[in-house]
């Protein structure tokens, strides 16, 4: 494919122009990777063209690694485990990156394991996520909450930034196994909210166990904290006190496996109805939200949506790779999976319209 140079600056990282610009500033603007093939393991024709980078959220993260994968094997139409067309009303016989980077105008490889360009994902947290995307340092942002809530509502950089919502998570309430198995199951906003407050100390007091409650809660940058505080106490920065902070939902997961008395807030994804992790039903305003029921109904509070952050705009390599989640091939397999809930239609084509225009 013969590059134009309105079509070279979309393409070309901004993280590779921020780190680069002084001692490579004409090469940078030109698309040229200041890597060799040998170093990014990339053989394909366009291995001028920087790899897209994101990092952030541990909630998203299974949504945009789990897209990066398939997008990095590239595999063949007719591979149907993992592309199969015929299945999500596709009409094309590329292979998978092949097909969403060729809407954009990037040159297949048709090779499998070789895409147009590469994905790398990285994990960390939301906060970590929106700075990394403004400051240049990754393409995508992933975030379980808004950039309003971490950066503030007067931030200067908001303007600046492009939100992307891919999938919607419920966020429930888990207990350790040992506490669901003792009759647990289900508690009160007002409960909740005492006991990160430290106001409800014993599990007697919900109707459990004569023993302590271990409240675990997660890192205060993180997307999950800011939207359990949000939404359950009305105010992102409201005081709460658990007995200790994991940085990432895996990390939520071990410490609640480890723990017979513990409570904990996490994503969807993490939920192990009969292994470590039970849902407990959540009562709001004489609703009673229960994991597997009604944890998608627009009125359960502890849903928040999943942003992909771009920066000025949204660029080719960007557009193509979100699209594809958006897709209803990218819903089923990246976003249902993980028990988060799909976007509707109507508002996958409203997230479509923030995308750059197709070739």
């Amino acid at each position: 494919m013969a590059h134009d140079s309105d079509r070279l600056s979309k393409v070309v990282s901004r993280r590779n122009f921020v780190l680069a610009s002084g001692a490579a500033g004409v090469a940078t603007l030109a698309g040229c990777s200041s890597q060799s093939d040998e170093e990014t393991g990339n053989t394909s024709s366009n291995s001028d063209i920087a790899p897209l980078t994101a990092d952030g959220s541990s909630t998203v993260f299974p949504i945009t690694n789990g897209a990066a994968r398939l997008w990095n094997g590239n595999p063949p139409a007719d591979d149907q485990e993992y592309w199969g067309p015929g299945q999500y009303d596709i009409d094309t016989d590329q292979n998978l990156a092949d097909y969403w980077a060729g809407m954009y105008g990037f040159e297949p490889t048709e090779e499998r394991s070789v895409p147009p360009f590469n994905a790398q994902v990285a994990l960390s947290h939301s906060g970590t996520g929106v700075e990394a995307v403004t400051s240049g340092r990754v393409d995508i942002g992933d975030a379980s909450s808004t950039a309003e809530s971490i950066l503030g509502s007067d931030h200067e950089e908001l303007e600046n930034i492009v939100d992307h919502v891919v999938g919607v998570d419920g966020q429930p309430i888990v207990v350790s196994r040992e506490i669901r198995d003792a009759g647990v199951s289900q508690i009160t906003g007002d409960e909740l909210r005492a006991i990160y407050k430290q106001e409800i100390t014993n599990w007697s007091e919900v109707g459990g166990p004569d023993q302590e409650i271990y409240a675990i809660g997660r890192a205060e940058d993180s997307g999950t904290d800011t939207a359990f505080r949000s939404n359950l106490y009305g105010d992102p920065e409201a005081p709460i006190e658990p007995d200790t902070r994991r940085g990432q939902n895996q990390q939520v997961v071990n410490q609640v496996e480890q723990t017979d008395n513990a409570i904990a807030y996490i994503a969807l994804a993490f939920v192990e109805p009969d292994g470590a992790t039970p849902p407990i039903g959540l009562e709001l305003d004489g609703t009673l939200y229960e994991y597997g029921e009604n944890l998608g109904a627009k009125e359960y509070p502890l849903s928040r949506d999943l942003h992909c952050y771009t920066y000025d705009g949204t660029d080719d390599r960007e557009s193509a790779f979100i699209n594809m989640i958006l897709s209803e091939f990218g819903q089923q397999n990246f976003v249902e999976p993980n028990n988060y809930f799909k976007l509707p239609e109507a508002r996958r084509e409203e997230e479509r319209s923030k995308l750059a225009d197709q070739s």
